[in-house]
């Protein structure tokens, strides 16, 4: 919210602002789709594409065309292996395509639209076309990024502004708390289930953005998002399979069971038996999170975590 705070800002102040903006990156690129920076008539600026002698350059390119008035939309490739054609002077390898995008006074109700949004935490999708800048409430579920890039002048790039992951967390009990905390902390959108009415860990998790006492049973009627990340860690065997089978066969992206190698062995034997294919048990993640030797629930939720971010770009792809 604060670049378009600065933007608006800028724009009510001197007239004109522009905006680069990643709208795709490739290897160890520093600056990664969605990154932002704004660049203001009076030199100041706000955010980042990625640092380094890049980023000055683009910003002084930006200061430059602000004080010439000339306010053209266009994209610019960006490859970070020195001195080559579209090279950015850095060495990191990897490249980036950069957005520059001139925001003029009429386009003030538009930064006010998204600032607005964004301060109350509702969903919105951002257009930015050669021409246009676009942005629309929405709550339909869309990707959280979209570009297309043709030419420096036929382009186009969408992004789900205030766009968060729903990881389904069932089990409130001490790494259920943890886990929340962390993941809301890393910009997750939390829901919490327990089937246990009187859980001190569960009514202590202020943490978690939704939580509910449900029929582990019914679990399937309440988690209808196709882009689930579900985490199951209930307090015993017998909970983990119910949840487990239920979850399997509803559309998710991630499906993760915490617990022990000996009793998730057991538990795929059974489920096997039962008719679960062994393609279904393969893209199960269990024991869930990186092998970290983590103990404690604060140790299990970093672990967690740090699986769910090594997939993300992965997952991305997949929405």
């Amino acid at each position: 919210m604060k670049l378009w705070q600065f933007i608006e800002t800028k724009l009510s102040t001197t007239g004109a602002v522009y905006l680069m903006c990643v709208m795709q990156h490739q290897g160890s690129s520093p600056g990664r789709q969605g990154f932002k920076m704004a660049v203001a008539t009076d030199g100041a600026i706000f955010g980042s594409i990625g640092g380094g002698v890049m980023e000055y350059n683009l910003a002084e390119q930006c200061k430059t065309l602000l004080k010439l008035k000339q306010y053209n939309s266009f994209a610019k490739r960006q490859i970070h292996k020195g001195t080559i054609t579209h090279g950015s002077g850095m060495i990191c390898s990897g490249e980036q395509t950069v957005l520059f995008y001139p925001i003029l006074i009429e386009d003030l109700p538009t930064v006010k639209k998204i600032k607005e949004s964004l301060k109350h935490g509702a969903t919105g999708l951002l257009e930015l076309h050669p021409n246009r800048l676009k942005f629309e409430l929405t709550d339909v579920q869309l990707p959280p990024f979209d570009h297309a890039f043709n030419s420096e002048t036929d382009w186009y790039f969408k992004e789900l502004l205030n766009f968060r992951e729903v990881v389904y967390v069932v089990g409130g009990g001490h790494v259920g708390l943890a886990t929340s905390k962390l993941l809301v902390q890393l910009g997750y959108y939390v829901i919490l289930y327990d089937n246990r009415e009187d859980l001190n860990t569960f009514y202590e998790n202020t943490f978690a953005n939704e939580k509910k006492i449900i029929d582990y049973r019914q679990i399937s009627k309440h988690i209808t998002n196709p882009n689930a990340i579900i985490a199951i860690m209930t307090n015993k065997y017998t909970d983990d399979k119910i949840v487990l089978r239920e979850c399997i066969r509803i559309p998710h992206q991630f499906l993760g069971v915490l617990g022990s190698t000996a009793k998730l062995d057991l538990m795929f034997d059974v489920l096997g038996k039962e008719g679960v294919s062994k393609e279904e048990l393969n893209k199960i993640h269990a024991p869930i999170g990186l092998p970290i030797r983590s103990q404690t629930p604060d140790e299990i939720a970093i672990s967690i975590a740090a699986q769910l971010i090594s997939l993300r770009p992965l997952r991305r792809k997949m929405i």
